[in-house]
């Protein structure tokens, strides 16, 4: 409770009358109270109160955040009859002038949490406003954080704290969504791009195989074909033998209907929705439709729109679509590097969820998803920190690239994932869908704002730390990426991200293997590790391939002996004969028959994901940093899909 900056030379005198137990207002004030107040007023009718009551009765929230949830009420005029029943002056932070000099001794994390910010001093009284009722626990509380401070009340809204807060800490919560994860760990942040060591075994490397090509060319060319065919099979086999583990359970729903039905509303805890949105003004409007479809508790959410300074035409969009109250507004205050992961730093600072979700604009979950989260996370281990709901497109049939896109994401989260939870390996998440116990995400360090795929990084991170990530069964639907740029520009952002996550998590590989295991080690690099090289090294083995039709093997005896040729031979139609069956697999779950032929095709999108890798590299050693942003709200089924399922 202590402020951190706050030291004994500044220490203060006790003498407010305000904060003394005696002449506090009745702490327990009885809900009709308010709404009494309210409806005296003209703010609330008779009607709409009673059922506000009935909804308190069955989910044991506070009254005033009912009556904001069902848009009953304005926040301010809430706020303002509270003041009047306290017994307290409002004040309203956004007109008022703040001492930022004052703000910046205290500790924000603490004004976050408790809910009250200091915004001045007049008479040696400081004056704090507070969104909480001035009740025996808050004085004890202030007394505890403010020893010997004359101390003076005042009532303001919920906004207008957290309107302040990032007012006046604007650099401090920049500088800690940046470099959180830096300052708690420098060894798990993708801000140094290589080691010193990573450098040296990189050059030793290369310096080893410009010895053996001058030294001893054709051993040396045997050994490196071997190695990627090595990598190349190895990594296909991986993840075909995690999705038939996964196939074994498909049926399986590890969260049923049943229980869902039976959890009770007053059971159920404040949940975060972050929703970081940069430059999607097409579809901020279908974004805050598609939240009315949850089935949670409205007065139970508290929904964080992270919005970036700069970004005016998606803020104007958001302002626009008249978002309901629990809507909250958080601008990202600008500054390098600008990313997704930054933007939920920054979230993550004002969340105050037991339970946290991030949701891309353009998603659509299901509407029990968030019920199923908490029953995963009360039937899970006490170490799960996470869980991951599928994801899958509505655009599916709309050209080739949302169709492969479909088959891959069906595979991978109805499959590989539901595989990797049975057999324990860590899973990588997806940018989206992700529920997590917020405090110890906090303890985590949050997400890493220099990792293109913070998601993966998260996950893998939670893992090489001793906590658990799981699956449960619900699906978000998105917009599958329609145009080929775009894809490759996503997709390589996704590969120089993987390559992030092993640099940063193979630079002490000792520390690791003794923190996680052998059997979480081999899981990471033969997934994280094995799919960028099998990217790579695709066009090297069907370059290899395509000789060996037009000269059959003359041309490469000089190189290769038939045999290396033969069984380079095998492991690229095999491989790429598994590729195909795991995206055949991929139909059966979600009935996607007429995707079935689209399975041959495989070759080909691996062809493109081999372009986005050589992409990524480069971007790797130029520009490691640099999110890449993916155009959303192009599809041409966007406004039928929304329409179709509008509530």
């Amino acid at each position: 409770m202590a402020l951190s900056q706050i030291g004994a030379e500044t220490a203060f005198v006790l003498m407010s009358k305000v904060l003394m137990p005696s002449t506090l207002p009745h702490a327990s004030t009885p809900p009709l109270r308010l709404g009494e107040a309210l409806v005296q007023q003209g703010l609330l009718t008779a009607e709409d109160l009673q059922r506000a009551l009935e909804l308190q009765q069955r989910t044991g929230e506070r009254l005033g955040r009912i009556l904001i949830a069902l848009g009953l009420i304005k926040r301010q005029q809430l706020y303002q009859v509270l003041a009047k029943l306290w017994e307290l002056p409002f004040v309203d932070l956004l007109q008022t002038p703040l001492d930022q000099k004052l703000a910046r001794r205290f500790d924000p994390q603490v004004l976050v949490r408790e809910r009250y910010f200091p915004f001045g001093e007049r008479d040696s009284r400081l004056l704090i406003a507070t969104a909480e009722q001035p009740t025996p626990a808050l004085f004890e509380r202030l007394q505890a954080t403010l020893p010997n401070q004359a101390v003076e009340l005042y009532v303001t809204t919920e906004w207008d704290i957290d309107h302040a807060i990032r007012q006046c800490y604007r650099n401090q919560i920049l500088d800690r969504a940046v470099h959180g994860l830096y300052y708690r760990n420098p060894a798990e942040c993708a801000f140094t791009v290589l080691t010193f060591w990573q450098y040296v075994a990189f050059a030793l490397g290369v310096l080893a195989l410009l010895a053996g090509l001058y030294f001893a060319l054709r051993p040396t060319l045997i050994l490196l074909n071997f190695l990627v065919n090595l990598a190349f099979l190895g990594s296909i086999l991986f993840k075909f033998t995690v999705s038939l583990a996964g196939a074994k359970y498909e049926q399986v729903q590890p969260i049923t209907a049943e229980e869902v039905a039976s959890l009770k509303d007053e059971d159920l805890p404040t949940y975060t929705i972050l929703i970081p949105a940069y430059r999607e003004a097409k579809v901020i409007q279908h974004l805050l439709i598609n939240l009315q479809h949850l089935d949670y508790p409205p007065e139970k959410l508290e929904i964080l729109l992270l919005l970036e300074e700069d970004d005016h035409e998606t803020i104007q969009a958001a302002r626009a679509a008249r978002p309901p109250e629990q809507v909250t507004f958080v601008i990202i205050p600008k500054g390098q590097p600008q990313t997704k992961p930054k933007a939920c730093n920054v979230g993550l600072f004002f969340a105050r969820g037991e339970y946290l979700v991030i949701y891309d604009a353009e998603d659509r979950p299901e509407p029990d998803q968030l019920k199923k989260a908490i029953l995963a996370f009360r039937k899970g281990p006490p170490n799960l920190v996470c869980v991951q709901a599928a994801l899958n497109y509505f655009n599916t049939n709309e050209n080739f690239l949302t169709r492969m896109f479909t088959l891959e994401y069906s595979y991978w989260f109805d499959y590989m994932l539901p595989g990797l939870d049975r057999l324990r390996l860590p899973i990588p998440l997806g940018g989206t869908s992700n529920h997590f116990r917020t405090e110890v995400l906090r303890q985590l360090g949050g997400w890493d704002p220099f990792n293109v795929t913070e998601d993966a990084d998260l996950g893998i991170r939670a893992a090489a730390n001793g906590y658990g990530v799981g699956v449960i069964n619900s699906t978000t639907y998105e917009e599958a990426n329609n145009q080929l740029w775009n894809w490759i520009r996503q997709r390589s952002r996704w590969i120089k991200g993987y390559m992030q996550t092993v640099l940063v998590h193979s630079r002490n590989p000792f520390h690791l293997l003794k923190q996680t295991g052998l059997r979480n080690v081999f899981g990471f690099l033969m997934l994280i590790g094995g799919s960028p090289l099998t990217f790579l090294a695709a066009p090297i083995l069907w370059a290899f391939y395509l000789l060996f039709l037009v000269t059959g093997t003359r041309a490469l005896d000089f190189l290769f002996p038939p045999i290396t040729l033969y069984i380079s031979l095998f492991n690229l139609l095999f491989g790429n004969g598994l590729m195909i069956y795991l995206n055949m697999l991929a139909v059966f779950k979600r009935h996607y028959h007429s995707l079935l032929p689209y399975t041959l095709l495989n070759p080909i999108y691996l062809i493109l994901h081999s372009i986005a890798s050589y992409k990524a590299l480069w971007q790797l050693l130029t520009r490691p940093f640099y999110w890449e942003k993916t155009k959303h709200g192009i599809s041409r089924q966007l406004n039928a899909f929304h329409q179709s399922t509008a509530p």
